[in-house]
Formats: C-alpha cells, sequence, structure tokens
C-alpha cells in the first residue's frame, strides 16, 4: 500500500541532473517551523494545516506553521526573554558569535507561528504569556506581520511585549533537498499551546487546520490518506513517546540539531534517494529512458 510520501513528479529528472552534473543546486533560505502542542486526555496533539493545492511548494500536504526569516528579523533588536541569543547561537548550530542568525530563526519560529495560527509566545515580562489574541487590533497587527508592512521587532515594541524564547524547545534540523528548486534550511521547534490562547484558521497558504494526536496523523500518512514531506511524517514518529506537551519540551534540549539532507546518487544505472537516519523514505529512481539500466 502507497503511503503519503510528498514526490512531486518534477523530482526524478531533477534527481537525474544533479547525480549528472547538469543541476546548479539553489541556496537554500533560513526558515522556521512549530509543531505547537496542547494537552488531551489521551496525549498531546499537535496543529497542523494542510497546505493548499494551489501552493507551488508541497501544496495538498500537511505541514506545521512556519515559514521563511524576514530579513528585518536579523538586523532590529528584538525585545527578548528566556536564553540568550547566545545560547540559542550555540543551540542551533549557529556559526560562534551569530547572534544576529539565532535571533533571526527563533523570532521566525515565533513570528510565523502568530501569522499562521494566531498564537503568540510573547508576554509583557519574562514570566508572563499574553491571553487571547483575537480582537480586530491584534488581527490588524497580524495582517501588517504578513503584509510586511511592520516588523516583529515593531510590532512587539508597539505593544510592550517580550519574546518569550524560552517556550520553545529546538527539536530537529531538516535542509530541503538540494535537486530542489525551493530549498528551505529549517529549525523545527516544540511548544506547548499558551494558557487562553486558541489556534484560529487564518493562514492563506492553508485550506484547512487541525489538532490531530501524532499517531492519528501517522497512521492516515501510512494508509496514504495524508500527505506530508519527510521532516513532518519523521518528527510526528519523534512525538510518539511522550505523553504531554510538557514532557516532549523537557526532551527538546537532548535533541540531535545535526541537519538531515537527502542524498541522491547513482547505483547501477538508477538513482538512489535517501535521507540519512530514516531509512523509511529512501526511493529507487528509474535512469533516464535511453541510458543504461534505463528500463529499470
Amino acid at each position: 500500500m502507497a503511503n503519503g510520501q510528498w514526490y512531486p513528479p518534477e523530482w526524478p529528472d531533477r534527481i537525474r541532473a544533479l547525480a549528472d552534473g547538469t543541476l546548479t543546486p539553489v541556496v537554500p533560505r533560513r526558515a522556521a517551523t512549530v509543531l505547537l502542542l496542547r494537552d488531551t486526555p489521551a496525549g498531546p496533539a499537535v496543529h497542523m494545516l494542510r497546505r493548499r493545492a494551489s501552493m507551488a511548494f508541497a501544496g495538498g500536504a500537511y505541514a506545521y506553521p512556519g515559514g521563511g526569516v524576514d530579513p528585518r528579523d536579523d538586523d532590529h533588536h528584538v525585545r527578548w526573554a528566556g536564553p540568550t541569543r547566545a545560547w540559542w547561537a550555540e543551540r542551533l548550530g549557529m556559526e560562534k558569535g551569530d547572534e544576529p542568525g539565532a535571533q533571526a530563526i527563533v523570532c521566525a519560529a515565533v513570528r510565523e507561528t502568530y501569522e499562521e495560527a494566531g498564537v503568540l509566545l510573547a508576554g509583557t515580562g519574562p514570566d508572563t504569556v499574553v491571553g487571547d489574541t483575537s480582537g480586530d487590533d491584534w488581527e490588524a497587527d497580524r495582517l501588517a506581520l504578513v503584509a510586511h508592512e511592520l516588523s516583529f521587532a515593531e510590532f512587539l515594541d508597539r505593544r510592550g511585549l517580550v519574546l518569550r524564547s524560552d517556550l520553545l524547545g529546538a527539536w530537529t534540523r531538516w535542509i530541503t533537498p538540494e535537486f530542489e528548486s525551493r530549498r528551505y534550511d529549517t529549525w523545527f521547534f516544540v511548544a506547548a499551546l499558551p494558557e487562553g490562547q486558541r489556534t484560529r484558521d487564518i493562514s492563506t497558504e492553508a485550506d484547512r487546520t487541525v489538532w490531530t494526536r501524532p499517531a492519528e496523523a501517522a497512521a492516515g500518512y501510512d494508509k496514504g490518506e495524508l500527505l506530508m514531506m519527510p521532516p513532518t511524517i519523521a518528527t510526528l514518529r519523534q512525538l510518539l513517546p511522550y505523553g504531554t506537551a510538557a514532557e516532549a519540551l523537557a526532551a527538546a534540549p537532548e535533541r540531535d540539531l545535526t541537519p538531515v539532507l537527502a542524498r541522491a546518487r547513482l547505483l547501477d544505472g538508477r538513482v538512489e534517494l535517501s535521507w540519512p537516519g530514516h531509512d523509511e523514505f529512501t526511493r529507487h529512481v528509474p535512469a533516464a529512458p535511453g541510458t543504461a539500466g534505463g528500463a529499470a
């Protein structure tokens, strides 16, 4: 039975082009995504959205709130609480002293969660978190962030808020394969839904949002009912051992953030596509017609 592994039709040609040296990889864009968790009687549930089928990248696939770094996340001083930027730079595997880069990744995680789910990991101080963020004034600010009319630093300043970096746990890091035309170097974080806040179906990139237990979502993927990219289903499976959101967050500091990057290599006229450490995603792409092994 086929599972729900996302596999675009243009990949075989691009994989072969990369293997024979005719494709030059694009530089990946830095990005962040957040596995937002809430506790249920049956264990933690994770917030997921289904990307619109019209999206150029991973259309129709289930994913988490997230997106690329805004250049202003680097060069604007953001009001900050929790571990220092230097601590985050080391934790995220940035070059030594790259505190602006670390700030940008953490900001992207918090900003994108607010833009795509209406959930804000910020408070008036280091021990507080904002409550309901669904009012008209909040929505006006959220839309201004989405439209890049307002930087995240300006948004926090306007409201007298500090980013609560301690509410995030760095979980894993994946880099889009070199043969993809749109590439992202993405840090995945876990976070618990703050008390008093709720997610909203507001992302313009999604046509559906759900709260689902990781086991249920993984079962849907295994049956071929839910389409997912490798890092999405991999992170869902990684959440299975944890009975609460707090347990997952407590485990985050020990997680290995070595980047996962797919490899494509020629084997007997075929291309083998694999993700190190994740054997379930290995695929074999037949050789191009007219080449050795082309009938594979």
